[in-house]
């Protein structure tokens, strides 16, 4: 694996992670459920604009832009999980946990969405990746440790419960990263966004100023929308569990993030878990995984070169610009390789 694969995961990360101090910043006293239904509105609403832009400059690529009615369902899924019962399980969690207890709970869903990844739809994980996910883990945990405030609480099984939901959610988003992410993210977004808003007004939640609406959902639309989109792009070239462990680097930029805006000496414990973040990256880019595969038949439409997966004639009038989006098939395919659990290789292995 090379860093050029795993920087929109990287990236994902960066802009989730800043997302937490910027929010900080912004929202005062505004309900945490509103808060969250602002931040997936911004999200759609900003990525939803560039998507009209997108097929306005492109009207050939505007036909790949379309989500197949046989994967709506993975979409419907990942939306309900990761955008209504997720949130919905913090916020409530929150009430009853302490923040110590809360922070470290979170780290839970790197770890389930791997599980769930590893067990449920069979990605391939070999011991780089699982030493890697360990110390991305370990590093989340020290990062978010405070001695002594780490109590548990009946809330924290809700705080499990939204983590678990998440990672049913990375599952379930990778079910259709084939199709054009901005897309994805931008239909996960106003879904979720109008739910939580509609949900937090409903249980007596009041709009906050239109400057701070404003700025939770510029915040939105970077730290959730883009970074949302990158995720995707993510879990198409990496697969679920590698995507997923990068994403649990954010906390260590977020914390970056604050000591740049709340200048202060980093303690030992961020530097001991930064430097266990760092080791797990490390083990995952170094990951080499090559064997013998057969690709099946298999019909999507995405952006791509023509590299040895995609060998194909074309149906329209083509200038040879690359990268470029069509729908295509791939035909049977044996060959050998490096590769990881991209949308080409979710293919299964006899050890």
């Amino acid at each position: 694996m090379t860093i050029r694969s795993a920087s929109p995961a990287l990236a994902a990360a960066l802009l989730f992670g800043a997302s937490t101090p910027l929010a900080k910043l912004l929202v005062g006293d505004m309900s945490p459920l509103l808060l969250a239904g602002l931040l997936y509105l911004g999200s759609g609403l900003g990525l939803g604009l560039l998507v009209l832009v997108r097929r306005a400059r492109n009207a050939e690529a505007a036909n790949a832009m379309r989500i197949p009615a046989r994967e709506l369902p993975w979409l419907l899924g990942a939306i309900l999980f990761g955008g209504v019962v997720g949130p919905a399980l913090l916020m409530w969690g929150l009430v009853q946990t302490d923040g110590a207890t809360a922070s470290l709970l979170l780290n839970v869903e790197g770890v389930l969405t791997a599980v769930i990844a590893w067990l449920v739809f069979k990605e391939n994980a070999d011991r780089h990746i699982v030493l890697g996910m360990l110390a991305i883990v370990a590093g989340g945990v020290l990062l978010s440790w405070e001695p002594g405030g780490a109590t548990l609480s009946p809330g924290a099984l809700l705080i499990v419960g939204a983590c678990l939901a998440w990672a049913i959610d990375n599952n379930l988003t990778r079910k259709v990263s084939t199709n054009d992410a901005m897309l994805v993210a931008c239909l996960k977004g106003l879904i979720a966004g109008v739910c939580n808003t509609g949900l937090a007004l409903a249980l007596g939640a009041t709009l906050p100023s239109l400057p701070a609406i404003g700025s939770s959902m510029l915040v939105g639309f970077l730290g959730y929308g883009l970074s949302l989109t990158l995720f995707v792009v993510g879990l198409r070239t990496l697969g679920t569990a590698r995507t997923g462990a990068y994403f649990s680097v954010a906390p260590l930029f977020g914390v970056v993030i604050s000591l740049a805006l709340w200048p202060q000496a980093p303690s030992a414990l961020f530097w001991s878990a930064a430097a266990l973040m760092a080791l797990g990256v490390w083990l995952h880019i170094r990951e080499r995984h090559e064997h013998p595969h057969t690709h099946e038949p298999l019909e999507h439409a995405h952006q791509h070169r023509h590299d040895e997966h995609h060998r194909h004639q074309h149906e329209f009038a083509w200038d040879d610009a690359e990268p470029h989006v069509h729908p295509h098939r791939h035909e049977v395919l044996t060959h050998k390789h490096p590769h990881y659990p991209d949308i080409h290789h979710r293919h299964g292995h006899s050890r």
